[in-house]
């Protein structure tokens, strides 16, 4: 009987350590499945580069996502397992990315192919509120992603390498939100190369 109050509250643990997709991006919750179109801007013209669509579970993570280019291929796909995350690709072998809490807020996800060769590796950091301070990759090319919020909606991304160089800084607004305040529009803009992404936002909830 002791071993599986034991293994219920190690389950319950690490359900609990690994941060809520939810609060990470600042959306609300009672989200069921949402869909993710990526867009670049040049003048009056947008090109669709990507489209992601999730399904989570009832605490605010990823059950499944689907990730489609332009033309309906298939670029990859995550499913949630208990202990690990799996992520498919069409051109190569599925990776197995676990994820342990470390001290200070922060997470380390790790990748891993079924031979056990890591394949890339970042460290999270998160604000007390459970959104994202920054991600530092620990595989090449090591950048750095700072992010900064302003009245609680993300604002800006800069991001820098492990010699603290500026590779890039975006600027990000919100153009429209539904009625929850999910950001269903947002604009980000790159100062380096003036580089311009509109995301767009779609939700079902519970």
């Amino acid at each position: 009987m002791r071993v599986i109050l034991v293994f219920i509250l190690l389950l319950t643990l690490l359900s609990c350590a690994t941060k809520k997709y939810t609060k990470a991006r600042l959306l609300p919750d009672g989200i069921k499945t949402a869909t993710e179109e990526v867009y670049t801007v040049k003048g009056h013209e947008k090109k669709l580069l990507h489209t992601k669509q999730m399904v989570f579970t009832k605490n605010g993570r990823i059950k499944y996502s689907k990730t489609v280019d332009a033309t309906g291929n298939t670029l990859q796909e995550t499913q949630k397992k208990l202990w690990f995350v799996v992520e498919s690709y069409p051109d190569k072998e599925p990776y197995y990315c676990k994820t342990r809490w470390q001290p200070n807020q922060r997470e380390r996800i790790s990748c891993y192919t079924r031979k056990r060769y890591k394949q890339n590796e970042a460290i999270y950091h998160y604000n007390p509120d459970g959104t994202i301070a920054k991600i530092t990759d620990n595989f090449t090319p090591f950048y750095t992603r700072y992010f900064y919020y302003t009245n609680h909606e993300l604002s800006k991304i800069v991001v820098r390498d492990k010699n603290d160089q500026l590779i890039d800084e975006v600027l990000i607004s919100c153009a429209s939100k539904d009625k929850k305040g999910a950001c269903l529009k947002e604009i980000r803009i790159s100062t380096k190369t003036n580089h311009k992404e509109e995301i767009r936002f779609s939700v079902e909830y519970d």
